[in-house]
């Protein structure tokens, strides 16, 4: 009876498949589904062109006035006599102008250079405000311009309306005829002797101060010449505001 169950149980057994074939080393060389893409190199960025370079004007304030004086100068040298005589007279910053209109005849009267466009000031206008203006800037030259103009100025006619109120001066002297640059250049000429070195320095202060002292020997304008001695010692006085400020260009001998 055992014998006969085994068979039974040999006969009705699931019959066994077939061993796989061996399949190792078919699929070799060919790339795997989930390997990772092989990453390009990235694209370098396009090459930035070179940035234009901008023209800048070194001192744009000291050439547009000059400009400005320019026209003036022309005007005087080609009008007639009568006509440059009654703008003059209008810009004069003598004391009956500075009474009735003070802040029109102190910006009009620096309009006009005494002596026309190839005056001595003039050259010195240019030389002085253009490295003035390279070194603090076109406000800060303005500034100091204007101090030196406007103060000077005053400096100068506020005495001589005092001594016409008192008796000491004739009437005629409130409409003495003052004009032109002369101030603000001795009170630019001040400033830049502070921003230079010491072997710039004295030297220029002694060869400017010393014009400006033979001018008031010579004493054929003395209100004006004290007035550009007064400007050059308001510029002088501007040396503290202006050794603070940061530098920008440094200057010779500094």
């Amino acid at each position: 009876m055992k014998r006969k169950e085994r068979l039974t149980v040999e006969r009705t057994a699931a019959p066994t498949s077939p061993p796989l074939p061996d399949v190792r080393g078919l699929l070799d060389g060919i790339p795997g589904q989930r390997t990772p893409p092989r990453a390009e190199p990235p694209a370098e960025p396009p090459a930035e062109s070179a940035p234009r370079r901008r023209y800048r004007i070194p001192a744009p304030f000291t050439l547009s006035y000059a400009a400005v004086l320019a026209v003036t100068s022309s005007v005087t040298a080609h009008a007639g006599p009568t006509l440059v005589h009654a703008l003059h007279q209008g810009s004069s910053t003598d004391v009956a102008h500075l009474v009735r209109t003070p802040v029109l005849v102190l910006v009009a009267s620096a309009l006009w250079v005494a002596g026309g466009f190839a005056s001595p000031f003039t050259l010195g206008f240019l030389a002085v405000l253009t490295t003035l203006e390279r070194r603090i800037g076109g406000v800060r030259t303005a500034v100091v311009f204007l101090l030196g103009h406007v103060l000077a100025t005053l400096a100068t006619e506020v005495p001589v309306g005092l001594a016409v109120l008192v008796g000491r001066l004739p009437d005629s002297s409130l409409h003495r005829l003052d004009y032109g640059i002369s101030f603000g250049v001795a009170a630019s000429v001040g400033a830049l002797a502070g921003l230079l070195g010491p072997w710039l320095r004295w030297p220029l202060l002694a060869a400017f101060g010393g014009m400006l002292l033979q001018d008031l020997i010579a004493f054929t304008d003395p209100m004006t010449n004290w007035g550009h001695l007064i400007a050059l010692a308001i510029g002088v006085g501007t040396w503290p505001w202006l050794r603070r400020l940061p530098r920008t260009r440094p200057l010779p001998g500094c």
